[in-house]
């Protein structure tokens, strides 16, 4: 999948995208919006986006529990293994499980308050009162609605592409860096 960025600057431009994506087969699921202007989108009935698009919640807790499992690999196995310890295989395991999971836990209180990496970018022109349109479009089906939306919304224009996977490892610029 592949996730289309629009910006538009009126809320009658959303509704009017929103109602031709979904006569085209796009869905509520594939299809988010982010603006100040909440009250406005829940008054036009326009599928706002939810707190994992907004925030970087899914990705500080998958970064989270990825750290938690370095933690349970490198200290808690090494000291089932050869800590001298005569405790059950299942207290090293319980205690590894729970590392992991407290990794996910922490990393999510990181996520919860900070705007997601891939709509920072946005900021200044969501901040000035523009819409954020997200659409999420199968690779085989990008062209086909980059078209509809040119043809019948030019005032919407297209800011960029992502995929809708998140990256655990991307930097603050959506890029995965290997030295900055």
């Amino acid at each position: 999948m592949k996730r289309l960025f629009y910006l538009v600057n009126t809320i009658d431009s959303v509704e009017s995208i929103s109602e031709d994506l979904h006569r085209d087969g796009v869905s509520n699921w594939r299809f988010h919006v982010i603006s100040k202007d909440d009250a406005g989108l829940y008054l036009h009935h326009i599928h706002t986006a939810s707190v994992l698009d907004r925030t970087d919640l899914a990705r500080f807790v998958e970064r989270g529990l990825i750290i938690g499992g370095l933690f349970a690999a490198f200290f808690i196995l090494p000291l089932a293994l050869w800590g001298g310890l005569e405790w059950p295989t299942s207290a090293f395991v319980a205690m590894g499980v729970f590392a992991v999971l407290a990794g996910g836990w922490l990393g999510g209180f990181g996520g919860i308050g900070t705007e997601n990496y891939r709509i920072r970018r946005f900021h200044k022109d969501l901040e000035n009162g523009k819409y954020l349109i997200m659409v999420d479009v199968p690779k085989a089906e990008v062209e086909r609605v980059e078209a509809l939306m040119a043809g019948l919304h030019p005032e919407a224009a297209l800011r960029g592409e992502s995929s809708s996977v998140n990256n655990p490892f991307a930097a603050a610029d959506g890029r995965v860096h290997i030295m900055h």
